[in-house]
């Protein structure tokens, strides 16, 4: 089953809420990155939460998070956008622990908690939305929450899990986000914590075999649900040759002339999907040409 998410309605429209299957996204992360069991639950965490977090955008719109909780995994930086497409990179991709006392990963001591959770959308306007608050937990799904109730003021449910085998590949990754509308009945309340202290983590519902609109009826009642939207999602980066061409023949033709006479050639790496593309001295020499 490909990734997707689903956007919907639910209790007669006083929640809004998104569920999303994110496995192969994950997967395509990990494999990329190489990372480790724990590195791998952190990102995929993340880069669920970040996917979600793009589809409430619109048009071209985009948002980056980045996490520093202070933790041996270092800073977290995921870009998404409204299309469903996400990319994220962890900075020490070969971190693992013991399982912490519930027998989880322990991401949280990964992450780190003395630090901040920041987010910055570009929504084509001349200044961009930033918001950021301190790390409450390291365990992400608490952070976001905690984000989305302090910055932009949205009382907010985030669970984000991810499955990883012993061999450091994944199982399962998925997520939900929900949000209650202004003046929703504290019965609904009540009725939807209830809920959430019942059913299992979410990674679990996802290796079930439940589906996104599965996992919000889970939450709330499959009667309870309006589906209003459903979007694929996957690993998508935007970076290529000609786009790190371009920054090197920004740097002038005296930085590109020190690349050719140190090492006769020059290798661009982009952080967000691993790829290298290698430029030879015949290439430096042409970029050169366009160079100020």
């Amino acid at each position: 089953m490909s990734d997707y998410l689903v956007k919907a309605l639910a209790c007669d429209g006083n929640i809004r809420a998104y569920a999303v299957r994110t496995t192969e996204t994950i997967r395509e992360a990990q494999e990329r990155h190489q990372t480790w069991r724990t590195a791998s639950a952190a990102l995929g965490r993340t880069l669920t939460a970040g996917v979600m977090m793009g589809a409430m955008l619109k048009g071209e719109d985009k948002l980056t998070i980045k996490i520093n909780g202070g933790g041996p995994l270092g800073p977290i930086v995921v870009d998404s956008n409204a299309k469903g497409e996400v990319r994220g990179y962890v900075t020490n991709p070969e971190v693992d622990f013991e399982s912490n006392e519930h027998g989880k990963l322990d991401v949280r001591r990964a992450v780190g908690t003395d630090g901040m959770l920041a987010v910055v959308k570009d929504i084509g306007l001349r200044d961009f939305f930033s918001g950021q608050v301190p790390l409450v937990s390291g365990e992400l799904g608490e952070d976001f929450t905690y984000y989305f109730a302090t910055s932009e003021q949205v009382p907010s449910s985030v669970g984000v899990g991810v499955l990883v085998n012993p061999d450091d590949t994944i199982l399962a990754a998925g997520g939900f986000i929900f949000q209650l509308m202004p003046g929703t009945p504290e019965s609904v309340i009540s009725q939807v914590e209830e809920r959430l202290n019942t059913i299992p983590p979410v990674s679990k519902l996802i290796e079930q075999g439940l589906t996104p609109e599965e996992i919000l009826a889970e939450l709330f009642g499959k009667e309870q649900i309006k589906i209003l939207e459903k979007m694929p999602v996957q690993f998508a980066c935007n970076c290529s040759k000609d786009r790190f061409a371009n920054a090197i023949i920004g740097l002038g033709k005296a930085e590109i002339d020190a690349m050719i006479e140190e090492d006769g050639q020059a290798e661009a790496h982009c952080h967000f999907c691993n790829e290298k593309y290698l430029f030879t001295k015949e290439e430096l020499e042409e970029m050169k040409k366009e160079a100020k």
